[in-house]
């Protein structure tokens, strides 16, 4: 019996170094020369300091800053572990909120999400990334419809005539990958932060 479970155990110990030292280990020092700032989270740094990623959404709430879609990730609850707790852009946590289409909570946020829009005096169609979350709840990018809708309120908080922030957006606007993947998208983050240098 000893001869068959010798080779077992040996092999299962060697994949096991393989797959998971040796392997990991490999394609991250080949990212960290060949894409060295994907490898490292794809940071953005002003001034000395990390101020977010490109690959992750955060929060924006003031009018002088485009604001993200709807994130619907969670933590948990202070008061019960066994709970979670709604967190947006709570990068430790990024997933989908597995509220189906009719879930009671999913159906009162939204409608308030969009009678927040309304009050703010948004008329038309309501882009749906507007008041929905994507599925990893950190989606860095919203739609062009979305950000050109935003538009009026981020120029009067700047004090800057709405046809230059229309331009900065369609300056910002990502095309679909190899013109076939995706959808037109705007990063929010690298939007604001360009706002944010523009001297006015």
């Amino acid at each position: 019996m000893l001869q068959h479970l010798r080779p077992a155990l040996v092999m299962t110990a060697l994949f096991a170094v393989l797959t998971g030292v040796i392997y990991p280990l490999g394609i991250t020092a080949i990212a960290n020369v060949l894409f060295p700032v994907a490898a490292g989270g794809s940071l953005i740094v002003k001034d000395g300091k990390v101020v977010g990623s490109s690959l992750v959404g955060q929060a924006f709430r003031t009018d002088r800053y485009f604001h993200p879609r709807p994130s619907a990730t969670s933590a948990p609850d202070p008061q019960d572990a066994e709970k979670t707790v709604d967190a947006p852009y709570n990068a430790a946590s990024s997933a989908g909120s597995n509220l189906g289409p009719i879930t009671q909570k999913l159906l009162d946020r939204v409608k308030g999400d969009v009678e927040v829009l309304r009050a703010s005096g948004i008329k038309g169609p309501i882009p749906v990334d507007a008041v929905t979350a994507s599925a990893s709840g950190l989606d860095p990018h919203i739609s062009p419809d979305w950000a050109f809708m935003q538009v009026p309120r981020v120029a009067k908080a700047r004090g800057l005539p709405e046809a230059r922030v229309r331009e900065f957006v369609a300056g910002k606007t990502e095309d679909r990958a190899l013109g076939i993947l995706g959808e037109p998208r705007v990063n929010v983050l690298m939007l604001n932060l360009a706002l944010d240098a523009l001297k006015q």
